[in-house]
């Protein structure tokens, strides 16, 4: 089968899986699961795969990952990897959709948890199945292999565990087959159907922050006679939104506390805070300067009140760096799909995600695709009059359009058997 009529066929699948594709999207919405806990998810994406007749399937990597492998019937080199997150979010949906989650996670560290798919890694999840259904119905005339690559715990494990991307590489989920690229698309409130490209590093390096601030307990009446960790804490997090101003203006940089454990009571003071929280930044350089300036902040603050902290930092994610040469072999492929006029010039953003992993070993790329009533103003995005409105990812009311996941489903395809041909060509 010519090319041309490959891509015809690719279109043609495409089409006739949507419903089953947003069928799925509903069910993993309803039905989510945090991160490291993604066993009924990786069960129902295998069940899946199976189904389509994909043989080559690797399960429980790094927690509950799992990799499929599609072997073409064509000779050819590459490997193109397409990359979908399985996991959500502790957050208490209000989108008012009928397939809203209810789900309570009642053992997880720290809760119990509502749990949701407030960053739209369902739309992940059923797109990377519709797209292993689609290309598996023309094997034969695939030029290469595709691997599925289904990821847990990109949200963040708890801190006391492993997980993502690094701890699938590191399980060896990529001894079967190395990929020669992966791809992949973060669903986002950005105008519907279209995508947003950046070269360079798009998304941010990270790291998780535990600050421990250590004091005395002591009866709430009579703080005099302990130590009290809570002025601690709130200087240490008021200061740190002050260390961007220590880095180059040029370069984005943020430290936001997000969660606060204490032991106290109304009328005790407990002997000690925990402060969680993540630093960013698009210059993964900056990551050092911002740490070591936190943690003078911790300790002199702690010293000047009497008490003692410490400073952890945990989860290291490196920027997602796209670089030009893979931006220039991706991007005429997804103009060729949805056309050039629906393909924009983004900005960096301070999220991380750990896509980054991923792309930094094999090379790829990785893009944001818009599933929201929006528009585009200037640099920045705003709600379409009369729309749904405007949620960003981890937002209770985080919304994504059914019908705008089509061609998100035809440009993981094209993508990847554009990839493949290429290869096979050169």
């Amino acid at each position: 089968m010519p090319a041309l009529e490959t891509r015809a066929a690719l279109d043609k699948a495409a089409a006739a899986i949507h419903p089953d594709q947003v069928s799925w999207r509903h069910h993993l919405h309803q039905n989510p699961e945090l991160s490291n806990r993604e066993a009924n998810t990786a069960d129902f994406i295998v069940a899946k795969l199976a189904a389509f007749g994909i043989e080559e399937v690797h399960q429980g990597i790094a927690g509950h990952g799992v990799v499929a492998i599609l072997r073409g019937g064509l000779p050819g080199s590459g490997v193109a990897g397409l990359r979908a997150d399985i996991d959500a979010l502790p957050v208490k949906e209000t989108s008012g959709v009928d397939f809203a989650s209810t789900v309570v996670d009642e053992n997880y560290p720290g809760g119990p948890f509502p749990v949701a798919h407030a960053c739209g890694h369902d739309c992940h999840t059923a797109t990377l199945l519709a797209a292993a259904q689609v290309l598996a119905s023309v094997k034969d005339q695939l030029p290469g292999t595709v691997m599925f690559i289904f990821q847990p715990a990109e949200e963040g494990p708890p801190p006391d565990e492993t997980g993502g991307a690094q701890a699938m590489v590191d399980a060896g989920a990529f001894t079967s087959a190395s990929p020669t690229m992966v791809f992949g698309m973060h669903v986002a409130p950005i105008p519907l159907g279209t995508v947003g490209v950046h070269v360079g590093n798009s998304y941010a390096a990270s790291c998780l922050v535990k600050v421990r601030v250590q004091g005395q307990q002591v009866h709430a009446s009579t703080p005099w006679y302990g130590i009290d960790p809570y002025p601690v804490a709130a200087q240490i997090i008021s200061g740190s939104a002050q260390i961007y101003r220590q880095i180059p203006a040029t370069n984005p940089v943020t430290v936001s506390f997000g969660h606060l454990e204490d032991v106290g009571r109304f009328n005790i003071i407990g002997d000690h805070v925990l402060l969680w929280g993540t630093i960013r930044c698009l210059d993964d350089g900056d990551m050092a300067t911002a740490q070591d300036h936190l943690r003078v902040l911790v300790q002199n603050t702690a010293a000047a009140y009497g008490a003692t902290a410490t400073v952890d930092y945990l989860q290291d994610i490196p920027p997602v760096n796209n670089t030009p040469d893979w931006v220039s072999k991706v991007r005429p492929v997804i103009e060729q799909v949805i056309g050039a006029e629906r393909v924009f010039d983004s900005p960096a953003v301070l999220g991380y995600d750990d896509m980054s992993v991923f792309v930094r070993e094999f090379g790829g790329a990785y893009f944001n695709y818009g599933v929201q009533d929006t528009h585009l103003v200037g640099n920045s995005v705003a709600p379409v009059e009369g729309g749904r409105g405007m949620a960003m990812n981890h937002n209770p009311e985080f919304y994504a359009d059914d019908d705008s996941l089509l061609d998100y489903l035809r440009i993981f395809v094209h993508v990847a058997y554009e990839h493949l041909l290429d290869l096979a060509q050169h």
